[in-house]
């Protein structure tokens, strides 16, 4: 009987040991498989971004006092400044990759990637949530105008523009074309390619009216006292802008909206706001 009781609890001992050292090689094979470099976590659009040391950032540079390149190729602007907020949060650089209105979704779908996201006067929409991913507003925007302050008495509504002697110019590919020509079917608009250009060719009579946004109209009137934005607290739309990147960076999303998020909680987006005469609606 005692030989029988030694043998059972030898026996019991075996299988423990043997089921030990199972349990450990397993163990070690499942951590082997989770090292640095193949562990989901460090696999995500952030640590890409930061080993790689560098937060790659596509902007129009067109779009005072949002984004704008400089002659000598020096990027400024609210929006840019917002970028540089996102890129110290994840402890990198910024470099700024150019692209344009007409071209923005394309080289943000673009494979290889061109950039991280894109950001500057990119307004939210559901089209653009339905193929890639955009962050929470950090400023609010609609469509207003841009005229000659002489003339600012004569457009009231869009009824006041939508006649075949107004002529409406607009920069393409973007929202604001997009807007002229499903609301000003009886005007004439003219397409100029360079967005910076038109408030200056209004304000020279090389057109009436310019569509843009109450985010960019304050800049120019200010900075050129021919013009005029005589319904810029009566926008005919409203919505936000945020920052634009490929579906698939989630976790990029959520380290951007926690960074808007700590910005409104801190003031200094409200500061931001007041440093570029923008509206601050949060």
């Amino acid at each position: 009987m005692r030989y029988q009781t030694k043998k059972m609890i030898d026996q019991t001992r075996n299988k423990l040991w043997l089921f030990t050292v199972v349990l450990t090689l397993f163990s070690s094979s499942v951590l082997a498989g989770c090292s640095d470099n193949d562990s989901p976590a460090d696999n995500g659009k952030v640590a890409e971004i930061q080993e790689r040391g560098t937060l790659l950032v596509g902007t129009t540079g067109d779009y005072r006092p949002l984004s704008f390149c400089e002659a000598d190729g020096t990027y400024w602007g609210f929006g840019i400044e917002m970028a540089k907020e996102i890129a110290n949060g994840l402890g990198v650089k910024t470099a700024f990759v150019k692209t344009s209105w007409p071209t923005l979704t394309a080289d943000v779908l673009a494979e290889p990637q061109m950039f991280d996201l894109a950001i500057g006067g990119i307004t939210i929409t559901d089209t653009r949530r339905e193929t890639m991913l955009m962050s929470e507003g950090y400023l609010a925007n609609g469509k207003t105008i841009l005229c000659r302050a002489a003339e600012s008495d004569k457009y009231r509504s869009l009824a006041d523009l939508d006649k075949p002697e107004v002529r409406v110019m607009v920069n393409p590919g973007g929202l604001n074309e997009k807007f002229a020509n499903e609301n000003l079917t009886h005007a004439t608009i003219i397409v100029h390619q360079k967005n910076e250009e038109i408030p200056t060719l209004v304000a020279e009579g090389e057109a009436d009216v310019m569509i843009t946004e109450i985010t960019e109209a304050p800049y120019y009137v200010q900075a050129d006292k021919r013009l005029a934005a005589p319904l810029l607290n009566e926008p005919f739309t409203h919505g936000e802008i945020g920052v634009l990147m490929q579906q698939g960076q989630d976790d990029l999303l959520r380290m951007v909206n926690s960074t808007i998020q700590r910005m409104k909680r801190d003031g200094s987006l409200r500061r931001l706001h007041e440093k570029y005469g923008l509206v601050y609606a949060y």
